[in-house]
C-alpha cells in the first residue's frame, strides 16, 4: 500500500492535476478521430488507381503495329 500523503503531498497532487487534463495530453487520435482511417482509405485509393491505370492503358507495342491510312 502507498504511504498516506501528508499535507505537503496532498498540496502538490492537487497542484499537478491540470497536467493530466485530456486537452493537454498528447493524444492526437482524440483530437482528429478519423484521420488514420482517412489516410488508410486514401492510400488504398492511390494504389488502386495505379493498378487500374496500368491495366487499362494501351501497351507501347500496340502503338507500333497500328498503321494510319489517309
Amino acid at each position: 500500500m502507498a504511504k498516506p500523503l501528508g499535507p505537503t503531498g496532498e498540496f502538490f497532487r492537487r497542484r499537478d492535476e491540470w497536467r493530466k487534463h485530456p486537452m493537454l495530453s498528447n493524444q492526437m487520435r482524440h483530437a482528429l478521430p478519423g484521420l488514420g482511417l482517412g489516410i488508410a482509405a486514401f492510400c488504398v485509393f492511390l494504389v488502386g488507381e495505379q493498378i487500374y491505370s496500368q491495366i487499362s492503358s494501351p501497351t507501347l507495342s500496340s502503338h507500333h503495329h497500328q498503321k494510319q491510312h489517309a
